[in-house]
């Protein structure tokens, strides 16, 4: 890879840092800080959640439609972002909160959906595919970033200043994207004739859909609320923000090491892989209260979500290469729908059953769902192959 290569892909991982790792997740360790000085419950916390997620749900949606001026309508949502996470801590109104998670959420869904499909439509250009898994190590970096970061500024300034750090830090990641990209020509996209051949809801495309669609409304309940899980288990409180961290960390190289595998093997197996050990992460906490095992069960949450992200969008563009963005708006909006209603689920099965266990209990079983549909796709799918 030339310099201008390396340059167009860490611009975009650094905008997938401020709006998915930064604007999106910062949110789970700021959570139990702003529960504990504002003094509302974990229902609220889940409305909150499913504001930032109805936003991103309309946003993945959308972006599929954006065929013209990509690149200025991406850095236009880029500054919105940025702005949305400093004004989160110049209110303490649940109101404002809701529309400011919901503007996050709105221009993060424009974010992904369209810097994945330019840096993707980029290296595929340069003959450069086999890097494109590197663009969602933004993800766990900007988790990572955030989980360092949130607990040093909340100490200082507590969670207000804490929002107006990070959009600070955002702010400076974006300024460098604009940089590295001052020199990237993003064409126009024209519509696709509507064949067979370009029909996305066929084959083995439903199945991936439909599972993709159960991971994020599966994941979304440990991504929102691990940490304030820990910081409420008293004898583990102190390694509540240790976990996020280690989230992130294990976030970052595991989309290229998960793209690896998924050539070795098939993209079906490695994906089946990272499902089973997401479900153990899922209900580690359940089974166990340790140190180790909830520090174990962030490392599994954070290794195979980012990697279940790139593995799926990335064999759903080998299946339609020519349609980038479509498959990664279609993706992205089922994976968006889910994450709406797992906060909210998740809240009340707590409320319900009093336990942080009911509601991982239930996210496990959902992600156990989406491998067997996967599963039960790839063996229809070939069964229906091989008749006609």
């Amino acid at each position: 890879m030339t310099r201008q290569h390396i340059g167009i892909v860490f611009g975009g991982i650094l905008l997938l840092v401020v709006a998915m790792g930064i604007s999106r997740f910062a949110f789970t360790p700021i959570l139990p800080f702003m529960r504990e000085d504002e003094g509302f419950s974990l229902k609220i916390g889940g409305w909150l959640a499913s504001s930032n997620y109805i936003g991103y749900f309309l946003g993945s949606l959308g972006a599929g439609f954006i065929y013209k001026r990509k690149r200025a309508f991406l850095m236009t949502n880029v500054v919105l972002n940025v702005l949305s996470i400093i004004a989160m801590g110049l209110t303490q109104s649940l109101i404002p909160w809701l529309i400011l998670r919901f503007i996050a959420g709105l221009t993060g869904g424009f974010i992904f959906v369209l810097t994945s499909s330019i840096v993707m439509d980029y290296l595929a250009a340069h003959v450069l595919t086999r890097w494109s898994g590197f663009i969602f190590s933004g993800i766990g970096l900007g988790i990572a970033i955030s989980g360092l970061v949130v607990p040093y500024l909340e100490s200082i300034v507590a969670w207000q200043g804490t929002w107006m750090g990070l959009g600070i830090i955002s702010a400076l990641l974006v300024t460098t994207t604009t940089v590295l990209w001052r020199n990237l020509t993003v064409h126009n996209n024209e519509k696709t004739a509507k064949t067979n051949d370009t029909n996305i809801w066929r084959g083995f495309m439903p199945w991936l859909i439909i599972a993709y669609g159960l991971e994020g409304l599966g994941y979304i309940i440990t991504g929102t609320f691990l940490v304030d899980i820990i910081y409420n288990i008293d004898s583990l409180r102190a390694y509540a923000g240790y976990s996020w961290v280690v989230a992130g960390l294990a976030a970052v190289p595991s989309a290229p090491l998960w793209v690896s595998l998924m050539s070795r093997l098939s993209p079906v197996k490695a994906m089946a892989i990272a499902y089973i050990l997401q479900i153990f992460g899922i209900i580690l906490p359940v089974l166990s209260q340790t140190v180790w095992s909830v520090l174990l069960s962030a490392f599994l949450f954070g290794m195979t979500f980012v990697g279940l992200v790139s593995m799926s969008t990335g064999y759903a563009r080998q299946l339609f290469p020519s349609q980038s963005g479509t498959v990664v708006s279609v993706l992205t909006t089922f994976y968006a729908f889910g994450q709406i209603i797992g906060p909210i689920l998740a809240s009340k099965f707590e409320a319900h059953y009093a336990s942080y266990k009911a509601p991982l209990l239930f996210a496990g079983a959902v992600v156990t769902l989406a491998l067997l549909i996967l599963l039960f796709g790839r063996w229809y799918n070939r069964r229906k192959s091989t008749v006609v």
